[in-house]
């Protein structure tokens, strides 16, 4: 989300990787409808944290639906804090009719509160055709689905500068270890290795979950992200140990701890891709594209390429991933039309929209990968769907928000400290499992 970009999920604004062309809504018939307006005259309202060029992008599936139903939409941006503001409407009596919500925990917490109505028989039949079953899994609560994941993000991505790489002399690496020796190397040539966006601590707990999913595994990843593991565990303080050895080497992050910590996201891939470049390599999601190609003009796969996340100590690559469900509230007047939007979301055919203007993924496996409008957005694509239900969702995202998700609060801040001083791994763990403690029994 941006707050995280995940999705650019939650707080900055995502930047989206507008190449393509604009979309069009497609011939065939779905379930929306099938073409005989038989929505006309009604209004759907959705509600989402999307702004700028995301926002314009899903007007465009929007509008797509209205060409083949008659409905008309209406979406209204929440900003960061989607749950607030969707209780707030709902107290009022203005509730939208969907909402597409960025965080696994705020699913299940609308569910839990029994503001959602579960899927449709005809959209469930089509994610059970169409989607790898983590995504179901992702978008049910107690047994019942609820979400529809119609964007997703790919958070295990390296974004380089070619020139930067070559100038050194290195390849993109293979392994974890592999990607610091480079490091070192990039930095020996005169760039630092990486940008760190420490002031964005979203950033930093995605470093986190990359590393622990490839080191600990997917059953230890899980546990940890439902507190059925502490943060105390051994394998949390492994992972935490092989961080701060990038954290407190002055040779691989650019400005050192400090400059991180006054570095946002954005910045971030400024360092590396804007006019002045003061790294070789900035870690974050897919929407690292996004801003280096529209804020800083660089074309994708030539001048800003990216490599797999690289395993850690002989595990697995690690595919962790965000995404925003479309969900559908009980209390919107216009719930059954919301829910013919959601059996339209379903379907390739609406995530080809978005695919073909760009800075977007889809989850959604008939999605022809010819949609997306570059070789590199078709790369993190095949990458994400292949990888199946190895996928693993954004821990934090996961978290209540008390953990997980405040600004200055819980993990985002104990891993800033973290940066500031990874001297005491173990301490930082304990320091994280009081936090997860306090927020998991609210």
């Amino acid at each position: 989300m941006m707050r995280r970009p995940t999705t650019l999920l939650g707080g900055c604004t995502a930047v989206a990787l507008a190449l393509g062309a604009t979309a069009c809504g497609g011939s065939g018939p779905v379930s929306a409808g099938g073409g005989d307006k038989a929505l006309s005259g009604q209004t759907v309202t959705v509600a989402g944290v999307w702004s700028g060029s995301e926002q314009k992008n899903f007007q465009k599936v929007l509008d797509a639906f209205s060409a083949k139903t008659g409905a008309k939409t209406q979406f209204v941006s929440t900003g960061d804090n989607v749950s607030t503001v969707v209780g707030s409407k709902i107290e009022g009596g203005d509730a939208p009719d969907v909402v597409m919500v960025p965080q696994v925990g705020v699913l299940q917490q609308f569910a839990k509160k029994g503001w959602l109505q579960p899927l449709s028989g005809t959209a469930q039949q089509t994610v059970d055709a169409d989607y790898a079953s983590v995504w179901k899994n992702y978008g049910s609560v107690d047994g019942k689905l609820y979400g529809l994941y119609f964007k997703a993000a790919h958070k295990s991505t390296v974004w380089y500068s070619p020139d930067a790489l070559a100038q050194a002399g290195v390849k993109p690496p293979k392994t974890y270890d592999e990607m610091l020796k480079d490091g070192h190397t990039v930095s020996d040539s005169g760039l630092a290795a990486f940008a760190v966006a420490g002031q964005d601590g979203w950033t930093l707990t995605d470093w986190f979950e990359n590393i622990y999913l490839s080191q600990a595994g997917p059953d230890k990843y899980d546990a940890l992200a439902a507190h059925k593991l502490k943060w105390t565990d051994p394998s949390v303080v492994k992972a935490l140990t092989t961080l701060g050895k990038l954290f407190q080497d002055k040779q691989l992050i650019a400005g050192g701890q400090k400059e991180a910590l006054g570095t946002d996201f954005p910045g971030s891939v400024e360092k590396v891709f804007g006019p002045k470049p003061t790294a070789g390599m900035v870690y974050e999601g897919d929407f690292v594209a996004g801003v280096a190609h529209d804020q800083f003009g660089k074309t994708i796969g030539k001048d800003a390429d990216f490599f797999p996340f690289p395993a850690v100590d002989g595990g697995t690559a690690p595919v962790v991933s965000g995404g925003d469900a479309a969900v559908v509230l009980k209390d919107g007047k216009n719930a059954k039309a919301g829910m013919k939007l959601l059996e339209y979301l379903a379907t390739p055919e609406a995530a080809a929209v978005w695919a073909k203007a760009g800075g977007f993924l889809s989850p959604n496996k008939k999605l022809d990968f010819a949609s997306y409008s570059d070789d590199v957005t078709r790369a993190t694509a095949k990458s994400l769907v292949s990888a199946g239900d190895s996928v693993r969702f954004d821990m934090s995202d996961q978290a209540p928000a008390a953990f997980g998700g405040t600004k200055g609060a819980g993990e985002w801040k104990l891993l800033q400290d973290f940066l500031r001083d990874p001297s005491d791994p173990k301490g930082t763990a304990a320091e994280l499992e009081d936090a997860a403690a306090k927020a998991y029994q609210d």
